[in-house]
């Protein structure tokens, strides 16, 4: 593989689409509005040089392989050995997505899904190339927590799973192979708990968020708490997965939640990248040393 295409210059999509660069393949990124794409991506250089010590030229060597941003799915995927998806959490959005980039991609693309709330074989049914299809889901701040959980269907090629657990590895992350389909893969099916569980004692006025963030950390010696964690991942996201859940179960707690979240987002209070969320950032109470004591 050389030729590499990100689609969707979200939080996690601008990830992929850097470190990659910065593994020395050459990157073109699909993102509706490119000034955004341009800036979450621009936006990691403080990330890079701080956890990883990169110097600005050495950030800007990843820049410099990263050879286009366009609105155009065409110009995006024309030469693309590997296409990853990383679109927002609709069904719909990622079903017209996939009719239309099939149409658009050469024969050897292979394609992935970054997608935390739809297994492959609800996607794969949308593209041209169901032996070439699998998910590859990457952990937030990819840098960092150099994890990818690969995952195919029944129909998924063998040989496909081998090259994208070798990319995989070519971009300094850890393939993580699982054997059958698992929605959750396994780190969502760990951590969706804790977040759900944190979520219900907020919505039902049990406690505010760093009342329990502050209760999990000390009790368990963790980084950060639910909430910690749902700023990193970011609210509009959370939020649409509150909402998928609500669809396919009724259960009216998850629309209460996503309720709740949709009215800090039009406040603008979106997570960690908007500077604000159960947080505020750069410098959020949770990093504090005093949080843990009073």
């Amino acid at each position: 593989m050389k030729n590499i295409m990100i689609a969707g210059a979200g939080v996690l999509g601008s990830q992929i689409a850097y470190q990659t660069a910065l593994s020395g393949f050459n990157v073109s990124v699909y993102n509706h509005h490119i000034d955004t794409a341009e800036r979450r991506i621009k936006a990691l250089k403080a990330d890079y040089e701080r956890d990883l010590h990169l110097t600005a030229d050495e950030f800007q060597k990843g820049l410099d392989n990263i050879k286009i941003i366009t609105d155009d799915i065409a110009t995006a995927v024309k030469d693309a050995d590997l296409m990853i998806e990383a679109l927002p959490e609709s069904l719909d959005l990622k079903e017209h997505f996939y009719e239309e980039v099939s149409k658009l991609a050469p024969e050897k693309t292979i394609f992935a899904s970054n997608s935390s709330t739809f297994i492959p074989s609800q996607l794969a049914p949308f593209t041209d190339r169901p032996a070439k299809f699998l998910n590859m889901h990457f952990a937030n701040q990819i840098w960092k927590f150099n994890v990818v959980e690969i995952m195919g269907t029944a129909q998924t090629d063998s040989q496909v799973i081998e090259e994208a657990t070798d990319f995989s590895r070519e971009i300094k992350m850890v393939p993580i192979v699982l054997h059958k389909e698992q929605h959750g893969y396994i780190l969502n099916s760990l951590l969706i708990p804790l977040l759900a569980s944190g979520l219900n004692l907020w919505a039902k006025g049990i406690a505010e968020p760093e009342m329990i963030d502050k209760d999990w950390m000390i009790s368990t010696g963790a980084p950060m708490g639910p909430f910690g964690i749902l700023d990193m991942v970011g609210l509009r996201t959370a939020a649409q997965i509150e909402r998928n859940t609500y669809a396919q179960t009724k259960d009216e707690s998850h629309k209460a939640i996503a309720d709740k979240m949709d009215e800090m987002i039009k406040e603008g209070h979106e997570g960690k990248e908007s500077g604000q969320g159960f947080y505020t950032y750069p410098n959020p109470a949770f990093m504090d040393p005093k949080f843990l004591k009073y």
